[in-house]
């Protein structure tokens, strides 16, 4: 084993005054279970030069890198204080075409290898599979059924057509997302994303086909399997091999085609209308985009964490090179990741499918970040979005639009849902994910409930129709650029490598298995609420949502992977503490008293230098130097 693996000094503890191997001192270390100083610390922070030289001859040979030697020695010191690439001296200084590498990376973040771009085209086109397959019954539900014989107000029949709207997230947060783990562990991120594929094909056809309630449920059953692998992996692997400084814009992209898929799922409801098996072409078109689904990702290279956790040290390397443009950030990138797994390991240990899935409340850290993880993905359902894109078409029908009208509204809102995302790709790596939900929740309460008031507006009113559809297009176009890119971004960000699947599997599951409770309950919420009624509900619904964020979600942007272990060690108490004594206050004083000179006193401090904590400092030298 190399010597960081050896090294007590990744052990979450120590002795005051004392003396941790590597020179670092327990003053200084951070227990990744109870942060108490809330502190960023990098973990190679107070290794003496020598001894980190060492560690990296340890490292290569045991991992069988030792052609890249030069590379880690210099990487590995780039990793240690990333804002000093520039002074590093002696034999292991950066030449030029090295130092200009790591300048583009901080002045020109877009610039990124086509491989890197293919990936994220990829799961792109995995998310629109996820988006058509929702829509699809938005616009069936006014046609089949009549054809399946369950289209009376009895209870009995709105529970089928519940279930079959619901069949995908019950098949999702009952199977599929809890076979994300095991799954990943055997096939990698690309075979389950292939698999994850092949039940949004055969069983979207199957739909088409299906000639009883029976047999259309279980089709959308299996859909949901392939539904939950997806959802729970492609976030997971566009994060992993994304750059922290540009990871929330790229990975949000699952989200942002999500929205494209629900708009194309529109469309084409809109396009079959008079065609007399529209309803089959509705539930059927889905399986389109998942056919290039399954030829990318033959093309896409496999996540170098995960084959780094695989304990796979040459693949990684050689999957890196083609997601980096110079070896040096592969080498940096590779030890940083290195160092960070080798802390988890020790505290984490080794664990089977079912202590990983305990630990996610039982390890302070990992509890931490299930907590947050869940907020985020319940709250997407409590915001209301999901009864508009399950139900759009009913509920605009109920507010006394035509068939032909609702789906028309129904295209209309697919269209500002996707349109509105395109501002979190600038937003979201900057405003910060924290802030996105702050922000938009309340604005998506009042336009929910205007929306709802709305129809209160005597039926042959022509301002009726109008104000109904302008609400729900502006409830759209705020949870777009925040609730709804937010949760799959952050939830596949949170957790350490060791419980990231599983995870992840849980968030999905929350997320959609409650998709699911919707999708079943929202029929009855509707005929006893009315539109009115069930619109205040939801409403009601994101103010519970804010609180719940406010209190549990901690900002992550621009932090690496490896950096966000020491974020999710800041005790619950002390955070809460925090948003009570200090932010409340900072903002009643600021936006309220508007006293410009207001200061909000930051609660993470920096424990030592870190890459992203380097961010915002080489941006200004490198601005004066470009110029």
């Amino acid at each position: 084993m190399s010597d960081i693996e050896k090294s007590s000094s990744i052990e979450p503890n120590g002795v005051h005054d004392e003396k941790l191997e590597h020179g670092l001192d327990a003053s200084k270390h951070v227990d990744l279970n109870v942060n108490l100083q809330a502190k960023i610390i990098n973990p190679l922070e107070g290794i003496p030069r020598d001894q980190l030289m060492r560690d990296v001859e340890a490292f290569v040979q045991e991992k069988g890198l030792q052609e890249h030697v030069a590379y880690f020695r210099k990487g590995a010191l780039v990793a240690q204080n990333p804002g000093g690439f520039e002074d590093i001296d002696g034999p292991e200084a950066l030449d030029e075409t090295e130092k200009q590498v790591l300048r583009k990376e901080i002045l020109h973040k877009w610039r990124l290898p086509f491989r890197l771009y293919l990936t994220i085209i990829t799961c792109s086109v995995g998310a629109a599979v996820q988006g058509w397959d929702q829509t699809g019954s938005n616009g069936a539900t006014l046609f089949f059924p009549d054809y399946y014989g369950i289209g009376s107000n009895s209870t009995k029949d709105k529970i089928l057509v519940g279930l079959i709207n619901a069949g995908p997230y019950i098949g999702c947060a009952v199977i599929g997302c809890w076979l994300s783990d095991p799954l990943n562990n055997w096939l990698g991120r690309r075979g389950t994303i292939f698999l994850s594929a092949q039940f949004c094909i055969w069983p979207v056809i199957g739909s088409a086909f299906s000639r009883t309630y029976a047999q259309q449920i279980s089709n959308r059953l299996l859909m949901g399997i392939g539904m939950g692998l997806k959802a729970s992996t492609v976030p997971i692997f566009a994060a992993e091999n994304a750059p922290a400084s540009v990871r929330g814009a790229l990975v949000m992209s699952w989200q942002m085609w999500t929205a494209f898929g629900i708009f194309l799922g529109t469309a084409i409801n809109l396009a079959v209308y008079y065609n007399a098996n529209n309803w089959r072409l509705m539930l059927g078109a889905p399986f389109i985009p998942a056919v290039p689904l399954v030829t990318l990702i033959f093309f896409c290279p496999e996540s170098p964490r995960w084959l780094m956790k695989k304990n796979r040290y040459l693949p990684a390397w050689k999957s890196l090179t083609v997601l980096r443009h110079h070896p040096i950030q592969v080498a940096r990138d590779m030890y940083s990741i290195h160092a960070q797994i080798s802390i988890e390991n020790q505290i984490l240990n080794k664990s089977t499918y079912i202590t990983r899935f305990v630990q996610l409340f039982t390890i302070p850290r990992v509890r931490r970040a299930t907590y947050a993880a869940f907020t985020v993905m319940i709250a997407q359902q409590l915001c209301g979005i999901n009864i508009i894109a399950f139900y759009s078409s009913t509920v605009f029908q109920e507010a006394g639009f035509t068939q032909f009208q609702a789906l028309l509204a129904s295209f209309g809102f697919g269209a500002v849902n996707w349109l509105f995302a395109f501002p979190a790709f600038w937003t979201i790596d900057t405003f910060g994910r924290r802030s996105l939900l702050l922000f938009t929740f309340p604005q998506m309460t009042w336009t929910l409930l205007a929306a709802g008031l709305s129809t209160l507006i005597p039926m042959g009113n022509p301002a009726r129709l109008g104000l109904v559809a302008l609400f729900v297009f502006l409830f759209a176009a705020f949870y777009s650029p925040g609730e709804g890119p937010v949760p799959f971004t952050y939830s596949a960000e949170v957790f350490p490598l060791s419980h990231r699947e599983v995870g992840m599997g849980f968030a999905v599951a929350t997320c959609l298995g409650w998709a699911a409770v919707l999708g079943i309950t929202f029929p009855f919420i509707l005929t006893r609420l009315g539109t009115v009624g069930a619109f205040g509900l939801y409403a009601g619904f994101n103010v519970l949502a804010f609180i719940m964020i406010f209190f549990l979600v901690p900002e992550t942007k621009q932090r690496t992977l490896e950096e966000l272990d020491y974020v999710f060690a800041v005790p619950t108490s002390k955070f809460i503490n925090y948003q009570v004594t200090k932010v409340v206050p900072w903002w009643f004083k600021r936006w309220v008293l508007f006293q410009r000179r207001a200061e909000l006193e930051p609660l993470y401090k920096q424990g030592g230098a870190s890459r992203s904590s380097q961010v915002g400092k080489q941006e200004g030298n490198m601005t004066t130097v470009s110029r």
